[in-house]
């Protein structure tokens, strides 16, 4: 009897060596891997089916599905290890090292707790200076006088100091004061749909009242003078009673805040209301919850944001090669149209052309080379003076459109049409509603710079360009052993090599710390309607208080960021 030292059996079905933990491991190019599958939007078994698929089956991928999802939830975890406010702020910082004009400031309480951050990239800036003359401002919460304050100075600041034309919100008092504060030449406009809102939901029998909504309406934006305005609003208080609702007086006090005739002088984009605004919250909230981390929050914002630039980017090409679809030939003024405005912008210019087909215009007289017309519409049979200077192509309407939207009204079309004038002047295209409003931004910008172009961090192309060569290389080889043996020989001399490289690069180059970082605390967590505090455990009632002594750990400043950009003096 003697011992035999090589097994004569199995030690385990073939069909379950994968499953053992010996060979079960996920290396540092596997997990790279899963990491950007992640950051890309790929869940956690979503990712492991990609990999098993790639591979040839679950029992090729060299891990199982357990693993996978714990690498997963590590890597996750990871991300906020030092604290989910600090890995915002370290995010922020970063991104502000790698954009220069890039700008965010954190704010923080007595505590030394995250409680406000603001931030805006280099293409906002840009995206500000050709057309922030039109701000839409919304809230989701309710906040103080002073957090709103906070916020316009730190967005003032991060804007080089210039303030917006119009600025649209709702109605909110803190907001209305922080803004007057802040920006006091700014026109406050109030966001229509909130006001026809808040008025049929104070008043129960109304809400049912067709002809008081038709009404109400139009003393918000259906009137085109201000005695038919004030005319309208007294009929409708008189018609339903409305004396005795302290909440009406209080809106005609603020008339000139929310009524669009009192607003025409002032430039407003046609924007009425801040619907505009809140779908970017609806579209934020089918990626975000209550569970989501201001880490997480921050990198969905940016890949939104990158979204909707990418469709900006479609839309601008798109505008430069198609020819705008119309019933009318595109000759004269809606040639010309055609020629220089976008897509959008061509629709809603069609739409007073072909309204000024119809209209009625009457010359009245001439002063001073100034001809002196009459339009009206048989249909609503308003008339609208309209002023031409044909020695100096300038020309203005009652209605005063262009001066709130920048786009003339079929009024001064209809008289630019009887004077044979085949060209919109110059002074009346405004670069905003073109499709070179963004140009300036295409000179400045090169290919490698913020928003232009590939992104190259990480070295993400260049490691998906070789790995599809190697990919490539590998196919040709399967088929031929000494091919394949020429593989496995190169990558262990060049593992060996490069490994050797960069460990001794990595042992020389010491990791420094941006002085900018400072320690950062969580916020405190809100306790959600219909639940009550958590009973605290042995090891929360027996933790020691820290000293009122106790410097050990410092709080970091009230503020912190970038520094406030400089004034640009030439563009």
């Amino acid at each position: 009897m003697h011992h035999v030292i090589v097994h004569n059996h199995p030690l385990s079905r073939l069909d379950w060596n994968h499953l053992h933990r010996s060979e079960r491991e996920i290396t540092n190019e596997k997990r790279k891997a899963i990491e950007d599958m992640i950051s890309s939007g790929m869940g956690g078994m979503d990712s492991f089916r990609y990999m098993a698929h790639d591979a040839g089956g679950d029992e090729c991928v060299g891990h199982t599905a357990k693993d996978h999802l714990n690498c997963v939830n590590i890597i996750k975890m990871e991300a906020v290890k030092g604290g989910d406010a600090q890995n915002m702020v370290d995010m922020l910082h970063a991104q502000s090292v790698e954009e220069t004009d890039f700008f965010f400031r954190v704010k923080f309480n007595e505590e030394g707790r995250f409680c406000t951050v603001f931030w805006r990239d280099t293409m906002m800036m840009e995206d500000y200076d050709l057309f922030g003359d039109v701000v839409v401002f919304d809230t989701t919460y309710h906040e103080t006088i002073e957090s709103f304050k906070w916020l316009f100075e730190t967005f003032k600041k991060s804007m080089r100091g210039r303030c917006p034309v119009t600025l649209l919100k709702d109605q909110d008092h803190a907001i209305a004061s922080a803004i007057e504060q802040v920006f006091p030449e700014t026109r406050h406009r109030l966001c229509l749909w909130h006001l026809h809102q808040n008025a049929v939901s104070h008043f129960g029998q109304l809400k049912r009242d067709r002809s008081f909504k038709d009404m109400f309406h139009k003393c918000l934006s259906g009137c085109d003078t201000e005695e038919e305005f004030e005319s309208c609003w007294m009929l409708m208080i008189q018609t339903y009673a409305l004396e005795k609702y302290p909440w009406f007086e209080r809106l005609y006090k603020i008339k000139t805040k929310w009524c669009t005739t009192l607003n025409k002088d002032f430039f407003s984009a046609g924007l009425l209301s801040s619907q505009r605004s809140e779908s970017t919250n609806h579209s934020l909230g089918f990626n975000t919850n209550k569970s989501t981390t201001l880490s997480k929050f921050y990198e969905i914002f940016v890949d939104k944001v990158a979204d909707w630039r990418k469709k900006e980017k479609n839309d601008e090409f798109q505008c430069s090669r198609k020819i705008p679809h119309s019933a009318l030939p595109l000759t004269g003024l809606l040639g010309h149209a055609a020629k220089v405005y976008t897509l959008r912008f061509f629709s809603d210019f069609e739409t007073e052309f072909i309204k000024c087909i119809s209209a009625c215009c009457t010359h009245t007289h001439v002063e001073d080379n100034i001809m002196f017309y009459v339009v009206s519409t048989e249909s609503d049979g308003i008339k609208h003076r309209v002023k031409y200077d044909c020695s100096n192509k300038l020309i203005s309407c009652s209605c005063k459109k262009f001066e709130s939207v920048g786009l003339l009204c079929f009024h001064c079309l209809r008289v630019l049409n009887i004077n044979s004038v085949c060209e919109i002047p110059n002074c009346y295209i405004l670069k905003r509603w073109t499709k070179v409003a963004k140009s300036e931004l295409w000179d400045r910008f090169t290919i490698n710079e913020v928003g232009i172009g590939c992104k190259t961090k990480n070295g993400v192309p260049w490691r998906h360009e070789m790995a599809r060569k190697y990919y490539n290389l590998l196919l040709q080889c399967q088929e031929n052993d000494q091919a394949r043996e020429i593989i496995e020989n190169s990558y262990s001399r060049d593992f060996v090599t490069i490994n050797t490289m960069i460990g001794s690069t990595t042992s020389t180059k010491q990791v420094e710390h941006s002085d900018g970082n400072v320690n950062v605390l969580d916020p405190e967590h809100s306790v959600t309607k219909g639940r009550s505090k958590r009973i605290k455990g042995h090891f929360q009632r027996n933790k020691k208080k820290k000293k009122s002594g106790d410097t050990s750990s410092e709080l970091p400043p009230k503020e912190f960021g970038s520094k406030t950009p400089v004034v640009r003096l030439f563009y």
